[in-house]
């Protein structure tokens, strides 16, 4: 019998879901915005707000969902896995309580030192911000100042990188934050690696290194993420094996410290010459690392959902061997100030070898829309970085007026440039 399984979703990320799932199944889907290349592939598609519980489990009930699997944060703060896993209907993604190692900054670093568990920097949490300010002013040393709750991505301010001292102050005196904690800043190459986690199993992917700045040459705000890059083999290439080794042993010690965790484990490390520090989890896959993880996972992804459902012991993964470079097109003026409800054209026949990925866009009978987030990705696949590169640079003709692009992602130059400061910190 064909298993029924319910998406909530409706971004890049989740497009990347849908594809890895939707020939082995039949496919549901719910979002609050229609996403095209999801739409195309679901046997039903939903407009649902991603954290309106009740609707999403009258969906999932509806639609006799076998199993669910959850993309965005917002929903997993909600609690939509308590609801659907209550409801009796299996979900791949954590409940609310395990969610916490991303949706609450203060709690995952003291979860980390309450359970022993290495790379964590030095941090401090406070709800008063006119105290966090007296402690950027006394603290000896550059701060990473991150809020407590969920910012999309985009609330993290680093001193001495992105702001000073001063601009991290007025940053904080004139937000609505209910708390932050200030961490020691780490220096180094970040990247992630996202497992598959159930049933006290670890099943890690290839690392991947995303790009959060705006601009070419690692300049501009920072926002969701303006596109990655993994390599052919698990680790990325100012890494070595015992980096990445190092790196998910601290994934398994925190998968075992916590009760019973499913779904997606994400873990953003900072390499630095001492070897992976944590800068966070997340409890769901990244975005974009998912458009290039997906693409290679070679084992079905269905099989991972329903071994965890089922209790089984999770498949050991296959991928094939290929690098990936993903970059998304976003609306003019993106973080800042994005050009939102904005009519765009995709040629989506156009895009060539690379695979093209559907994100904050709103399929109108009219046509495709932007929102006030990334609009879609390429993804290229190669036998190096490079020809990734060229294949996802091919695709990005695909692109039309009013979307804007980081194009040195993936390119030699900067790859080169993360090797060098490696090899620069080591000495």
């Amino acid at each position: 019998m064909t298993e029924s399984v319910l998406l909530v979703g409706g971004g890049g990320r989740e497009h990347a879901i849908a594809r890895a799932l939707a020939d082995d199944c039949d496919l549901h889907a719910c979002a609050s915005n229609r996403n095209p290349g999801i739409a195309s592939l679901a046997e039903t598609f939903e407009n649902v707000d991603e954290t309106a519980v009740d609707d999403i489990v009258a969906v999932a009930e509806q639609v006799d969902a076998d199993a669910a699997i959850i993309g965005p944060e917002s929903a997993l703060a909600a609690g939509v896995a308590d609801a659907l896993d209550a409801a009796g209907i299996y979900t791949f993604g954590p409940q609310e309580s395990d969610a916490r190692i991303e949706t609450d900054k203060a709690f995952q670093r003291r979860f980390m030192a309450d359970n022993d568990i290495p790379g964590s920097p030095d941090y401090a949490v406070f709800e008063d911000l006119d105290a966090a300010c007296d402690y950027i002013d006394d603290y000896d040393g550059d701060l990473a100042v991150k809020p407590i709750g969920l910012t999309g991505g985009k609330g993290v301010r680093v001193i001495g990188d992105q702001v000073t001292a001063a601009e991290a102050k007025e940053y904080l005196r004139g937000a609505d934050y209910d708390g932050v904690v200030l961490e020691e800043r780490l220096v180094g190459e970040e990247f992630t690696i996202q497992a598959f986690v159930a049933n006290g199993d670890v099943r890690t992917t290839p690392a991947v290194q995303d790009h959060k700045r705006a601009y070419e040459g690692d300049e501009g705000p920072n926002t969701g993420g303006m596109g990655s890059y993994s390599d052919t083999t698990m680790e990325l290439p100012f890494m070595t094996p015992d980096n990445y080794r190092d790196a998910v042993a601290i994934m398994e010690q925190v998968v075992a410290a916590l009760d019973d965790y499913k779904g997606i484990l994400y873990g953003q490390f900072m390499l630095t010459a001492e070897g992976p520090r944590v800068v966070e989890f997340n409890a769901r896959f990244g975005d974009p690392e998912a458009m290039n993880t997906l693409p290679v996972l070679e084992t079905p992804l269905l099989d991972v959902i329903t071994a965890a459902r089922d209790g089984d012991p999770l498949p050991s993964l296959s991928f094939s061997e290929q690098a990936t470079v993903c970059k998304y097109a976003v609306p003019d003026g993106y973080p800042t100030d994005p050009d939102a409800g904005t009519r765009i054209e995709v040629d989506e026949g156009n895009v060539g070898d690379a695979g093209l990925f559907y994100a904050s866009v709103d399929e109108r009978e009219d046509g495709i829309y932007t929102t006030t987030s990334r609009s879609f990705a390429v993804v290229g696949l190669g036998d190096t970085i490079t020809e990734a590169e060229q294949v996802a640079e091919d695709g990005l003709t695909a692109a039309g007026d009013g979307l804007r692009i980081r194009h040195d992602i993936g390119k030699p130059e900067l790859v080169q440039q993360r090797i060098d400061h490696m090899a620069e910190l080591r000495e």
